[in-house]
């Protein structure tokens, strides 16, 4: 019996240091970063600065792979399979947060599937509005729709995404009917907003101040509990007619379930000190996003909390997707 707890014990030992290597030779080879959109929006401009930083840290090359579809679904899916050694990491958001509760059938578990390493960033969005509408704020745009309800229409990055769902809960809180249209990335919603083919969608500040400093689109208000620095001036949503309204999109990184936790550590600690960098906060606090990286437990526990504060306005709004 005692040499036979003296093995297991050995084993254990073994086991544990074998880990510790492990950490320390990680990563040994290029790591796939998924990232649940098409290139150009809020999700891809934070991933391709970590993943840039990340690759000049560890002299391994970080290729960002933007899988776009199924409100970011398909690129978590494609996490959950990938095999649990940290050589795929996932950009885990808000929409996937959402999805457990709009989609009546998923192929992958939000909580169950990943292993939380760190809550990257937040950032609200800017509603916006085609210049040619008649409504130049808030109020005024819930006056014009309740005068024509559904004739209104709003564009979103994707159908089940943190967009749409903004929208929903607008629709909820303010009591009017505006139409969704989904399509497949920011750039075509943008692109049929300018050209008046839709006339309001709700953007990150990346992707819709410099609409709105270009004169393209006009900004209405933003999404946030607080105003952003970069449009000081722009009225909150709740401060302009919707009290208690707020609906930010995050961003996360995760692996799959079941990686090494030494392996997540080090994620962790070498994703917190790229956040840190003077150089990273300039380029991504100038996009309107605010830094976070806290730890993988606070990041799991955060994952639980927004599952259930977006399936109550999912529940609210009636929204669903086949």
């Amino acid at each position: 019996m005692i040499i036979k707890k003296l093995a297991c014990g050995l084993f254990l030992l073994g086991a544990a240091a074998a880990l510790e290597v492990s950490a320390q030779a990680y990563p040994s080879k290029p790591v796939r970063f998924l990232v649940p959109f098409t290139a150009g929006g809020g999700a891809d401009i934070i991933a391709r600065v970590i993943g840039q930083k990340l690759q000049e840290k560890w002299g391994q090359q970080v290729v960002v792979d933007n899988r776009g579809g199924a409100g970011g679904n398909l690129a978590a899916e494609l996490t959950a399979a990938a095999a649990p050694d940290g050589y795929t990491i996932f950009q885990f958001n808000v929409a996937n947060a959402i999805a457990i509760s709009l989609y009546k059938k998923l192929n992958y578990d939000p909580v169950k599937d990943f292993s939380a390493v760190s809550l990257l960033a937040s950032s609200p969005f800017i509603f916006l509005a085609q210049p040619a509408l008649k409504a130049v704020t808030v109020q005024e745009l819930i006056a014009q729709a309740k005068a024509q309800p559904g004739k209104l229409i709003y564009a979103s990055s994707g159908n089940g995404g943190p967009s749409h769902l903004a929208g929903e809960l607008l629709k909820t809180m303010a009591g009017i009917n505006i139409t969704h249209v989904p399509y497949k990335g920011v750039a075509p919603a943008l692109s049929d907003v300018f050209a008046g083919q839709v006339q309001l969608m709700f953007a990150v500040p990346a992707s819709g101040l410099p609409q709105v400093k270009a004169g393209r689109l006009r900004a209405l208000g933003v999404t946030g509990a607080k105003r952003t620095p970069l449009a000081p001036d722009l009225p909150t949503v709740a401060e302009s007619g919707v009290p208690g309204y707020e609906a930010s999109t995050w961003y996360g990184l995760v692996t799959p379930a079941k990686a090494p936790r030494a392996v997540v550590s080090k994620l962790y600690a070498d994703v917190k000190q790229v956040l840190a960098l003077p150089e990273v906060q300039e380029r991504l606090t100038g996009v309107g996003v605010e830094l976070i990286g806290n730890s993988p437990e606070e990041f799991a526990q955060f994952i639980k909390t927004e599952i259930a504060r977006w399936s109550r306005v999912v529940k609210f709004s009636g929204a669903q997707i086949d």
